[in-house]
């Protein structure tokens, strides 16, 4: 008897952004603003912020929300930025969190990591799935 596939737990994007704006990934109060507002943009509610300078030009800053938490940690003078975006439950949307971020970055380019976490089928053995693709942002930026 086939056995019936329960909903996920979670979403977890590992994002990495290229040829992002060094002066939006290097300044703790931009990248503060961003996490921020793409913590409202997955429609969750933040319940701790912590962004700091890491040396010599880095960001590292993780938003704990209720649904689980969005951190970066950047490195401006590679133009990089490594972001994760993990929530639980059905009323988020952390993929418009994840695009929304990586657009505010400045990135060109982004290579991302979607996993499906906490997947069961009915005996509480828990396990997880992924997909991987890559967004290309130069286009847009050209047209606008």
């Amino acid at each position: 008897m086939p056995r019936k596939i329960h909903r996920s737990i979670g979403h977890h994007y590992i994002v990495e952004a290229s040829g992002c704006d060094p002066k939006i990934i290097g300044s703790v109060e931009k990248v503060q603003q961003i996490l921020v507002k793409a913590a409202e943009v997955a429609g969750t509610k933040v319940w701790s912020i912590s962004v700091n300078r890491f040396p010599p030009k880095g960001v590292s800053g993780v938003v704990v929300i209720s649904e689980s938490h969005i951190s970066t940690h950047t490195w401006p003078e590679y133009g990089y930025g490594a972001l994760d975006f993990y929530t639980c439950g059905d009323d988020t949307d952390p993929e418009k969190a994840v695009f929304y971020a990586v657009e505010a970055f400045g990135a060109t380019t982004s290579h991302i990591t979607e996993i499906t976490r906490g997947i069961e089928e009915g005996d509480r053995l828990f396990y997880h799935s992924f997909i991987t693709w890559e967004e290309d942002f130069e286009g847009e930026k050209k047209t606008k």
